[in-house]
């Protein structure tokens, strides 16, 4: 029974866009008083060097602010994302927003460059 209402689960977050996921991050991390990156800076006391290596090879990715091409933003947020014209648009005007709480650095970097040409101002972390 445990493992149909997992699937259940992973069946759920597996459908959720990107902006959907990072709330269910914030309201988990509410919910039980913990936080994301907590499994991080253990494994980086255990293991630094592993822990530094494997913190380059994925980053936060959050768009700061649209800058002045607020429509162009919103459009090039939904090329470089699954997110749905509404998520889009609340994400460009909330930012800043994480767009992407794990992503691998090819896919970080061009989600920047796209949101950076479309006039956005993009972090990595």
């Amino acid at each position: 029974m445990a493992e149909n209402i997992a699937n259940k689960i992973i069946e759920q977050v597996g459908s959720m866009s990107v902006l959907e996921l990072s709330d269910l991050v914030k309201a988990l991390e509410e919910k039980f008083g913990v936080s994301a990156a907590m499994p991080v800076a253990a494994a980086g006391a255990a293991a630094p060097v592993e822990a530094a290596a494997e913190a380059k090879s994925e980053y936060k990715v959050t768009l700061k602010s649209f800058g002045e091409k607020k429509i162009d933003v919103i459009k090039a947020l939904r090329k470089v994302t699954d997110m749905a014209l509404a998520d889009a648009k609340k994400a460009v005007e909330e930012a800043p927003t994480v767009i992407a709480p794990s992503a691998a650095k090819e896919d970080a970097d061009k989600m920047k460059a796209d949101l950076e040409a479309a006039g956005a101002t993009v972090e990595l972390s």
